[in-house]
């Protein structure tokens, strides 16, 4: 049995209540990031293989306890190449150096404006390339979401062989084709809408214009703040644009009609009804896209520049929507099927990076099944629908839902409260066992220097014993030397005495 570890908050089985989910979060604040997650699990699932949720924690002192329960990591990213997320990448950098499992990165990308100038660099860099070379120490190649994350990676050193542009996980939840339907587009159709608190005015406006004429429409916000304000009421959030609904006061939330989905099988139920999905929330219209639902987004930033070209998504620039008149006019600008024409390439691609990567599949043998052994899993469970707006609410259920709300506020506080405290036990705890461990080695370390003291001690001894024996030597050799220069000169001065008497006698022998 192989046992696989899965950066998500929560498992395709789990049927969490809205209470729940906003309590503690098991959604990363964005529930669109559960449609990639989603993708992932179903297709990696397997009668042979565990997949557990790892609780979006990256806490790197759960480095032995991940090495000794799971055979693989992965890790399903979005834009996670960005400057509010570095203290995370950090914290996974961190806990990858210390794994031994292999761990396999699905789809990162980079956060940047529309046309970023990658020459210039961005703060988070250094993160990034040493993210980047952990990871690859695990596994064969990273998994990137488009070419301007690629042309990123070489920018910062990289090479086209330590990743492959595979898009995003979440198009390939259902296989290897896509089935649009035809737009059959009434002013009764159902219509749903996205954007985020970052979105354009225009395209706001653009959106609102067309509520107007098309009354049947639905807001589908991504935020976990905006699923308390559909619950709840508030508190308000925040946004530059004067359009986007930041309160309950807003026009969406007044109608309830608002949809916020805490599991993606409710999701997809409901998108298979919608007739049109329009908006710059890209998983709020890659959701329709595998839902075979007609759909177009308003593209703004890189991360949905890349996406949408990979995956010939039909969509608009958010500069072009500015000249665009109505909703028909647009509907004239864009292919609604055009991702039907690359899907079955761009999966074929998905299933090699996961092969390369030696991770099992459902699709081995058959890359054209349509099941898989997780929808008999799934198929029995009934799963939370959105949670009514609290202003179409009336009576007990009005009570019991200011009821719930007004103590959950406080529960999240108190949740999050206990979270941090354990946290930083558990790192307390970590660095004490870190102190001890480097007490013993600085202890074997004091062992080992005294032992060495020891033998310089020896040593310096030996030296010593040697120095006086060298200079007993030097002197002897002195006096040697002495004796020498005595004996030199006492010859010396023999050698003349013999010399003169030898010239006294050859003289004496002349004169006779």
């Amino acid at each position: 049995m192989k046992k696989i570890l899965v950066r998500s908050g929560m498992t395709p089985l789990d049927n969490f209540s809205a209470k729940d989910i906003y309590l503690k979060d098991r959604t990363g604040y964005n529930n669109g990031n559960l449609a990639y997650q989603f993708s992932i699990y179903r297709t990696l699932w397997q009668e042979d293989v565990e997949m557990d949720a790892d609780g979006l924690t990256s806490n790197p002192n759960l480095a032995a306890k991940i090495n000794e329960e799971y055979d693989f990591y992965i890790l399903p990213f979005a834009d996670a190449f960005r400057e509010d997320f570095r203290a995370t990448l950090r914290n996974y950098t961190a806990l990858i150096q210390q794994l031994k499992i292999p761990v396999i990165v699905t789809g990162i990308g980079l956060r940047a404006n529309y046309e970023p100038n990658l020459k210039e660099g961005f703060p988070f860099d250094d993160d990034v390339r040493a993210f980047v070379k952990a990871v690859l120490e695990k596994s064969t190649k990273l998994g990137l979401r488009g070419q301007i994350t690629a042309d990123y990676l070489l920018h910062l050193g990289f090479h086209e062989s330590d990743f492959e542009i595979i898009g995003c996980p979440s198009l390939y939840t259902f296989g290897r084709h896509l089935h649009i339907r035809d737009l059959q587009l009434e002013t009764d159709s159902l219509l749903a809408i996205n954007a985020s608190p970052l979105s354009r005015e225009s395209s706001l406006q653009f959106l609102n214009q067309t509520i107007d004429t098309y009354k049947n429409y639905y807001f589908i916000p991504q935020h976990l703040d905006e699923l308390y304000i559909a619950y709840a009421g508030g508190p308000d959030i925040s946004s530059e644009e004067p359009s986007y609904p930041t309160s309950i006061a807003h026009k969406y939330y007044r109608e309830g009609r608002v949809k916020y989905f805490t599991s993606m099988p409710s999701w997809y139920d409901f998108m298979k009804q919608v007739d049109l999905s329009i908006g710059s929330r890209l998983h709020g219209n890659v959701i329709p896209t595998i839902c075979g639902t007609p759909n177009i987004s308003f593209v703004q930033d890189a991360r949905m520049r890349e996406l949408a070209s990979y995956h010939n998504l039909p969509h608009v620039t958010a500069d072009k929507l500015e000249t665009i008149h109505d909703l028909d006019e647009l509907l004239q600008t864009v292919d609604l099927k055009s991702a039907e024409k690359v899907q079955a390439r761009n999966f074929d691609n998905f299933i090699s990076f996961l092969d390369e990567n030696e991770l099992a599949h459902i699709y081995k043998n058959d890359k054209n099944r349509l099941d898989a052994p997780l929808d008999a899993e799934i198929a029995p469970i009934e799963f939370n629908k959105s949670p009514t707006v609290v202003t179409q609410l009336k009576g007990d259920q009005l009570l019991e839902r200011v009821h719930l709300a007004s103590n959950l506020q406080n529960e999240r506080q108190d949740y999050r409260l206990r979270y941090h405290i354990n946290l930083r036990q558990n790192q307390i705890k970590q660095l004490k066992n870190k102190i001890e461990e480097n007490g013993q080695i600085i202890a074997k370390q004091d062992v080992t220097i005294q032992n060495l003291e020891q033998k310089v001690n020896q040593l310096d001894k030996h030296l010593s014993e040697k120095d006086v024996l060298l200079q007993a030597e030097q002197n002897q050799s002195l006096k040697l030397k002495q004796d020498i220069q005595h004996y030199q000169g006492t010859l010396n001065r023999k050698a003349v005495k013999t010399t003169l008497r030898i010239a006294d006698s050859f003289a004496s022998l002349k004169k006779t």
